[in-house]
């Protein structure tokens, strides 16, 4: 009779199974404790950041707690920060803007621009695309007249907190605006971002899609957004 052999897989086989297990699994923890991958759908960033680009979301930067504590500390969201939260209004939606108003900061916009405790407030990433007046949104808080775009919530809650003119941001709380002014859905219409409901803060770009029609001139200079996305943003930033 003849004998069966029973041959063992290779070995490169198993160490190639191996270590694509260990890959997936790595993925798998980096995307539920510390990084999470998401895309700008609006313009309201702009120009900081555009619309098609692909971020990666550092979550442990602004979270309240987690088992990652002892080996990244959360920090509390500073002025200026760019701050990815989940929507007030709609709590499945991530929205990305930009910190402006901390916990007792007293604010308002004139002429678009913003005045924080009675100072006017430098902000080197401001930008105010072509659009025609709006006092609500310009001369912000303005209890003359609702914005069609406001929440109504947060209408009745404007009316009740805003105080000669200036808005007192709570506790634990946020005032968010978007980079391009005049054209950004924010804190304005929808009130303030509460502490436990901030994911986290905009790691890099690491993909932006080319704008229409596009040319091998504008295809670099996507790459060289998406590359420089870091060094801008901490310099703006601090």
């Amino acid at each position: 009779m003849s004998q069966r052999h029973h041959h063992a897989p290779p070995h490169g086989f198993l160490s190639a199974i191996k270590g694509l297990f260990e890959i997936v699994i790595a993925a798998l923890f980096l995307v539920t404790f510390v990084v999470q991958p998401s895309r700008i759908p609006s313009e309201s960033m702009l120009p900081t950041l555009r619309v098609g680009d692909f971020l990666l979301i550092d979550k442990q930067s602004f979270a309240p707690s987690g088992f990652l504590d002892r080996l990244l500390p959360p920090t509390m969201p500073r002025r200026g920060d760019l701050a990815v939260f989940h929507y007030p209004v709609d709590g499945s939606v991530h929205l990305v803007k930009r910190v402006i108003g901390l916990p007792g900061d007293r604010l308002r916009l004139r002429d678009g621009h913003v005045l924080l405790n009675g100072q006017p407030l430098a902000e080197p990433y401001a930008f105010y695309s072509a659009a025609r007046p709006n006092g609500f949104r310009d001369d912000f808080p303005s209890l003359r007249e609702a914005d069609p775009n406001v929440d109504p919530q947060w209408w009745i809650e404007l009316r009740r907190s805003a105080s000669s003119g200036e808005l007192t941001v709570p506790p634990d709380r946020y005032f968010v605006l978007g980079d391009n002014r005049n054209d950004s859905d924010d804190s304005r219409y929808w009130g303030f971002v509460p502490r436990d409901a901030m994911v986290g803060r905009p790691l890099l770009v690491y993909f932006a899609l080319p704008p229409e029609h596009t040319t091998n001139t504008s295809v670099l200079a996507n790459l060289l957004h998406a590359l420089s996305y870091g060094a801008r943003s901490m310099h703006v930033l601090h």
